[in-house]
């Protein structure tokens, strides 16, 4: 029988993507190294509108290229090793926003792998989890680009794999600035639109 509220299972117990496929939860949630992790209620409204301002403008740049945007809900499965199968996998995650420039990746159920691309909008008690937890979890599955996006401050924060696999930071872009891919050039976004819509 599955699962249908979070308070069913043991928070300390460690699941796999198998596990989190049975369960049939009103609450959304993420897996980050088979911990659950219960996702913020519903996104606030000033969340909402950077995250249309920013797919607006992401998902123009991206039509009719080989590389495709997705926005949440949408599971993205990030495995330890590039060629495990979804039972190996731990790490289950919904991104605001992600890029996926290979096909392979992707199925019926989302993504299965590192996206080029990952944008997080900072919300209310889920900074810690996306500054720390998904920060890693993105770097050690070779996740090219990580944008966090925070509205309070207005800003956006930059974080580029290097050759070596880490990710460095690059300097923050501001509301006055025009925000751009460092894995996409052409990709130009201008933030006073995005933190004032």
């Amino acid at each position: 029988m599955p699962f249908t509220t979070l308070s069913e299972l043991d928070v300390n117990k460690r699941y796999s993507y198998a596990d989190y496929l049975m369960w049939e939860l009103q609450e959304r949630v993420e897996l980050i190294k088979g911990k659950i992790y219960k996702m913020s209620p519903a996104p606030g409204t000033e969340h909402q509108k950077i995250s249309r301002q920013l797919s607006l403008r992401i998902f123009q740049y991206f039509d009719k290229k080989e590389c495709q945007a997705f926005s949440a809900p949408f599971d993205v499965r990030l495995p330890k090793k590039e060629k495990s199968n979804d039972e190996e996998t731990f790490t289950v995650v919904q991104p605001d926003l992600c890029v996926i420039c290979d096909p392979e990746k992707l199925d019926e159920r989302g993504c299965h792998g590192a996206p080029d691309l990952i944008i997080e909008i900072l919300s209310p008690g889920n900074s810690k989890k996306e500054m720390r937890e998904k920060y890693e979890v993105y770097q050690e599955t070779g996740v090219r680009e990580y944008w966090l996006v925070n509205p309070t401050d207005k800003t956006v924060l930059v974080y580029v794999r290097s050759e070596v696999g880490q990710f460095v930071g690059l300097q923050p872009m501001t509301e006055d600035q025009e925000a751009r891919a460092a894995i996409f050039p052409d990709l130009k976004i201008d933030l006073k639109e995005v933190f004032n819509s």
